[in-house]
């Protein structure tokens, strides 16, 4: 009797293992938010690993091969994984169905800066609904992608973003997955709370910090820095990350004097050569940002890692 009860025990686990839908998430911070809302569910594989550039990775034939087999694909979209986004739908992964989450409802994009030094205006000036934000035409800039994009694609970085996200990825899961939808609907909704208890305690965390300049490796902050009212004063990279001009460097070290900046931040993932250049002769510090999760543990938790990571960054080096 015993060994009947057990056979249908591990009978029913597998039945269950099996229908759990195959999901793979891009990035860390996604695969952070996908997992939150999975839960027990499921666990989803994470596509990039924070070690990698989200603009630059390539993709290995057994990624794409997984890509195949998924049955949803979470990711931020346009402006962003420029690889995932030319193989969207296409015969290379069976048409399979790819989620962008920079364009789901509630989202709120900000357009691309363009140049690489900022005024402080413009943290307030900007915020649309959906993806429908654009850059200023017409003004003079190195890099011919920062002008392609609708919008800067580093929507994540904002927590009110990370809601709506949280709210369509349950949606999409429950589609996919109508036996799981209310465990799904239960995990969006702690998912959400929590998301509200993170912005709150990174605000009071950030608030000393926001009248005090600082200076980015790449233009990836600007919804981490509108939502907490933070001073950055210009990027070293643009939006997506390409090598710098001469003459954008000139132009930020003149930045960096002009504003007395505290902190020129450097990323993980790249060189830290241009950064190195920009603080030359400068009393400037220099300090870490990680938009990616370069050191975190992918999982649900993830997120809030990442966001309490940089808090952590920008108090160490401007706080002092």
């Amino acid at each position: 009797m015993r060994l009947a009860v057990s056979c249908l025990a591990t009978l029913l686990l597998s039945t269950s293992a099996l229908a759990a839908p195959k999901v793979i998430a891009s990035i860390v911070p996604v695969h952070s938010i996908v997992a939150s809302v999975m839960g027990d569910v499921g666990t989803p594989e994470l596509l990039l690993s924070g070690k990698n550039s989200e603009h630059t990775a390539t993709l290995s034939p057994q990624q794409l091969s997984d890509l195949g087999k998924a049955d949803a694909v979470f990711m931020i979209g346009s402006g962003l994984e420029h690889k995932l986004v030319q193989i969207n739908g296409s015969d290379a992964v069976g048409g399979k169905k790819f989620v962008s989450l920079s364009e789901v409802a509630g989202i709120k994009t900000l357009p691309v800066r363009q140049g690489g030094t900022f005024e402080l205006h413009e943290h307030e000036e900007h915020e649309d609904e959906g993806h429908e934000g654009e850059g200023h035409e017409g003004e003079e800039h190195d890099d011919h992608d920062e002008a392609m994009l609708k919008f800067d694609p580093h929507v994540w970085l904002d927590p009110e973003n990370a809601k709506a996200m949280t709210n369509a990825v349950a949606a999409d899961l429950s589609k996919i997955d109508p036996d799981n939808a209310k465990t799904y609907e239960a995990n969006a909704a702690a998912t959400l709370a929590s998301l509200d208890q993170l912005t709150a305690e990174i605000s009071a965390d950030t608030k000393p910090l926001q009248d005090k300049p600082f200076v980015v490796f790449h233009d990836a902050y600007q919804y981490f820095e509108k939502r907490f009212g933070l001073a950055a004063v210009g990027s070293i990279s643009d939006v997506s990350a390409s090598a710098p001009s001469a003459k954008r460097l000139n132009e930020i070290r003149r930045k960096l004097e002009e504003t007395k900046a505290i902190c020129v931040f450097r990323e993980p993932q790249f060189d830290a050569k241009y950064v190195t250049v920009v603080l030359e002769g400068s009393k400037a510090k220099e300090g870490v940002l990680d938009p990616m999760g370069y050191d975190i543990t992918p999982g649900p938790n993830a997120y809030a890692e990442l966001l309490k990571n940089l808090a952590k960054s920008a108090r160490d080096c401007l706080a002092n």
